[in-house]
């Protein structure tokens, strides 16, 4: 594929940061799993923006895992970074975080995929301007599980799931 030029993970990468409040909160008194959907998409949204330079609409959400829970008043970070781009999409890993107020110290509470479509003013896919250069043996990795879940994706679509 020919790129105008190219960018690093670093160059996208966002975060996010929100205080728990009772409108977030389910019947259970934990963060309502929907709220945090929502708040991982726009975020994974904004990065994709970052690195295309334009608008984006969210094709597909893969290994969206649940692990922890979270609660009113917690403080939620939320990161996202680029992994991985084809032709006119992008691949965003999501990595949800609770940070504690005394240390800092943040534990994994969610982690999807998310697969990013650059497009036009009326929703029409346009191919991306920028190639991604990952950097680090850790964004090399991110890019090979990438590859896999993009076969796996097309598997699945050719099996009708």
């Amino acid at each position: 594929m020919a790129y105008e030029s190219y960018k690093t993970v670093e160059d996208s990468r966002t975060e996010w940061m929100k205080c728990i409040q009772y409108e977030d909160i389910n019947g259970n008194g934990r963060l309502f799993g929907g709220r945090l959907m929502e708040w991982m998409d726009e975020v994974a949204g904004i990065a994709a923006t970052r690195h295309c330079g334009g608008y984006v609409t969210t094709a597909a959400i893969d290994n969206l895992q649940f692990k922890k829970g979270a609660f009113i008043n917690e403080i939620i970070v939320i990161r996202a970074k680029l992994t991985y781009i084809g032709r006119t999409s992008m691949e965003v890993r999501v990595d949800v975080y609770v940070e504690e107020r005394e240390t800092g110290v943040r534990r994994v509470i969610n982690r999807a995929y998310f697969t990013e479509v650059y497009v036009d003013d009326k929703g029409r896919p346009l191919p991306l301007k920028y190639g991604l250069k990952p950097e680090t043996e850790v964004e090399i990795e991110e890019w090979k599980g990438a590859q896999k879940r993009l076969e796996i994706r097309r598997r699945r679509r050719v099996e009708g799931f």
